[in-house]
């Protein structure tokens, strides 16, 4: 009983950090972008991620955790899958009008749904999908204004749901798999995402923004904000693998529009960003469906472990963890909030 509350208050832990840290990015980058200029949000990531290693590399030499040692090959095409995702949700953020980057952020969770159940064979019950779709409809209230449709944007809204769902799939499943923490999974993965971004990077930000990131002038605020940024990601990468290896890539993405509730409410409050009744309205709705979600994923963990679910419901590893009661495994990638900040930004320049 005190492991099993030893996990949950972990799982807590998680949760905070990851919340905490995005928000905090979100808020950084924000005045990164839209204040001081600086638009390269895809090789700002590999920064992160280089910064990320780096400081991963010195608690390993510290000895703060032990690195284990991963298949090459899987850990190199993990890497590059999520790298190419990151760039993919830039680039529909940059094809695309507001409204639509929000729908395909939305799409992430019904996708992981499927996913899950056609491959991994996990199942879902009603409530669960209920509850779901609560949340969905909330955030989409709340967040999603104009629906401008193009070719191109559409093509790559579905590759970066694609990547980022299989990214965050492969998450879960090679922590628990492979039997590696959250720290050694992101460890081993991180400079082949950092590589990726880093030489992809300028040429994606060129395209969207017509601007060289290595013409930029660099004043001394931009590179406080920019190294303020990337010991902010160490944080949020970390906490992001440790969320997914503790929860699952739905409860993730659940946690991932909570902080798109509080980035809107830290918007008005801070950035004093419109607000009206439709948000207020959305929001609310959004959290009575993550409540909703974390109550029936509790009720049916109990049930489950006191035997009285049918065998059918009592899939291994089945994805019914709510927000504040992990599964039992091993406890990633950064689902770049900035894509939050720049989202502010161009709705603040309309």
């Amino acid at each position: 009983m005190g492991e099993m509350s030893s996990f949950q208050l972990g799982v807590i832990g998680a949760l905070f950090l990851s919340v905490a840290s995005s928000v905090s990015i979100v808020i950084c980058n924000k005045a990164l972008m839209s204040n001081l200029g600086f638009r390269f949000a895809t090789t700002l990531t590999s920064w992160h991620l280089m910064v990320t290693f780096c400081t991963l590399h010195v608690a390993q030499r510290l000895n703060l955790f032990v690195s284990k040692s991963i298949d090459m090959k899987t850990v190199m095409l993990f890497g590059i899958l999520n790298g190419i995702s990151i760039g993919f949700l830039n680039l529909s953020l940059g094809f695309n009008s507001i409204g639509f980057y929000q729908m395909t952020k939305l799409a992430i969770i019904p996708f992981t749904v499927l996913l899950e159940t056609v491959f991994l064979k996990k199942q879902f019950s009603q409530k669960i999908k209920f509850s779901l779709f609560l949340l969905l409809v909330g955030v989409g209230i709340a967040s999603i204004t104009d629906l401008q449709l193009n070719f191109v944007g559409s093509i790559l809204s579905l590759l970066a749901i694609i990547t980022t769902c299989v990214g965050q799939i492969l998450t879960n499943t090679i922590q628990k798999k492979l039997n590696v923490s959250s720290t050694q999974l992101l460890y081993q993965s991180a400079p082949f995402q950092a590589a990726i971004l880093f030489v992809s990077g300028p040429v994606v930000d060129q395209l969207l923004t017509k601007q060289n990131v290595f013409a930029y002038k660099y004043s001394p605020i931009v590179l406080a904000f920019i190294v303020l940024s990337c010991l902010i990601a160490v944080s949020v990468n970390f906490s992001t693998f440790l969320v997914i290896g503790k929860t699952s890539p739905v409860t993730y993405q659940v946690l991932g529009h909570l902080k798109t509730c509080l980035v809107l409410g830290f918007g008005y409050t801070l950035l004093h960003d419109p607000f009206t009744g439709r948000n207020i309205v959305g929001i609310l709705v959004a959290i009575f469906g993550m409540g909703l979600y974390s109550y029936f994923c509790t009720e049916e963990n109990k049930k489950k472990q006191s035997g009285d679910l049918p065998l059918s419901s009592q899939v291994k590893d089945k994805d019914n963890t709510p927000l504040l009661v992990g599964k039992n495994n091993t406890g990633h990638q950064e689902e770049e909030n900035h894509h939050e900040a720049k989202k502010l930004n161009k709705e603040s320049s309309i």
